[in-house]
C-alpha cells in the first residue's frame, strides 16, 4: 500500500473539476496561438516548453510577456499556450494578440487600455499569392526588346 503511495506523490492529484481558464486564439501570417489563461498558475508556457527555453530571444519573449506586464497582472496570471506555424517572430506575435484577448475573457475593463496600446489588432499582412504568368507575386520574367 506504501509503495503505491509514494509512486502517486509525484503527480498532481485531479478532483473531477478543472481549473477555470480563460481562452483565446491569437493569428500572425500563418500562425495560430491557442492560449489558455489561468489565475492558479505563474509564468508561461509554449508548447510545453517555459517562454525561455521555445524562444531563447529576450525580443520574442518581452512581446509574448507584453500585455500582462502592461495590465501589472504578470504575477497573477499564468498561460498554457499551443502555437502551430509561421516563424518564431510571427509565432510571438500570434501569442500576444491571443493572451490580450484571452485578457479581455479575464476581465472586460481591460478592454480599452489594450485597445490604445495598439494589442488588439489582427496585423492583417501575409505573403501574396504567386500569378500565373509571373516568377514570383510580382516578379515578371525578363522582357526582351528584340
Amino acid at each position: 500500500m506504501e509503495a503505491v503511495e509514494e509512486a502517486t506523490e509525484g503527480k498532481p492529484k485531479r478532483s473531477g473539476k478543472k481549473d477555470k481558464y480563460f481562452e483565446a486564439v491569437g493569428r500572425r501570417k500563418t500562425a495560430v496561438a491557442r492560449v489558455r489563461l489561468f489565475t492558479k498558475m505563474e509564468g508561461i508556457k509554449i508548447n510545453d516548453k517555459t517562454l525561455k527555453a521555445y524562444f531563447g530571444v529576450e525580443r520574442f519573449e518581452k512581446d509574448v510577456e507584453s500585455p500582462l506586464e502592461k495590465m501589472k497582472i504578470a504575477d497573477k496570471l499564468g498561460a498554457i499556450i499551443k502555437v502551430k506555424g509561421g516563424g518564431p517572430m510571427a509565432q510571438a506575435q500570434a501569442a500576444r494578440l491571443g493572451i490580450a484577448r484571452a485578457l479581455i475573457e479575464f476581465n472586460p475593463v481591460f478592454q480599452k487600455r489594450l485597445r490604445r496600446l495598439d494589442l488588439l489588432t489582427r496585423d492583417p499582412r501575409a505573403v501574396e499569392r504567386k500569378k500565373p504568368g509571373l516568377k514570383k507575386a510580382r516578379r515578371a520574367p525578363q522582357w526582351k526588346k528584340r
